[in-house]
């Protein structure tokens, strides 16, 4: 009885240890998690200017061009590190289309951030309630899509970009 007693620690180890293996081999990386949205349509959303409240945006105005969709807020420090980058993106890339979703954020502040750090996004459509981010899964700011021609997400990074990712995973899609 004392050796059973004795090798159940040792089993329940060997168990653990055996999950964790198998966890290690799968590479899950944290800034690539799971979406139900990787190559399925562009949900349908409709976002009004930061800039100019009578001009609108619908999912129908990004079709037919290659998109990036970038989530971000003026009170997100990553966004911030992030931003000098989409306009690297914008002067080499003409024809992509890039808009920015400003997400549970006020419209002054905002409008401060791109004032002072520049606006790199062909258009600013403000998510107050974050409900267009809720249809894209969004978990955390920032989030970055790219949306091919025919309306398909077919990328998604949450966090900050960094040249080395723009280079290696987004460009070939911008090709």
């Amino acid at each position: 009885m004392n050796k059973i007693i004795l090798s159940i620690p040792i089993f329940i180890i060997l168990i653990i240890s055996i999950f964790l293996f198998i966890f290690l081999l799968q590479e899950k990386n944290p800034t690539k998690p799971p979406s139900a949205l990787l190559n399925e349509e562009l949900p349908k959303f409709s976002l009004v200017s930061l800039f100019d409240k009578t001009v609108t945006l619908s999912s129908l105005d990004v079709v037919n061009q290659i998109t990036l969709i970038n989530f971000f807020a003026s009170w997100c420090a990553p966004c911030k590190v992030e931003h000098p980058l989409f306009f690297k993106i914008k002067k080499k890339y003409l024809n992509l289309f890039i808009l920015g979703i400003d997400m549970q954020d006020t419209n002054k502040d905002a409008i401060e951030f791109l004032t002072t750090d520049g606006n790199p996004y062909d258009y600013v459509g403000v998510d107050e309630q974050g409900l267009v981010g809720v249809e894209f899964g969004v978990i955390g700011l920032p989030e970055t899509f790219v949306v091919n021609k025919d309306g398909k997400i077919i990328y998604k990074y949450l966090g900050p970009l960094t040249d080395k990712i723009i280079e290696d995973e987004i460009e070939p899609l911008l090709q």
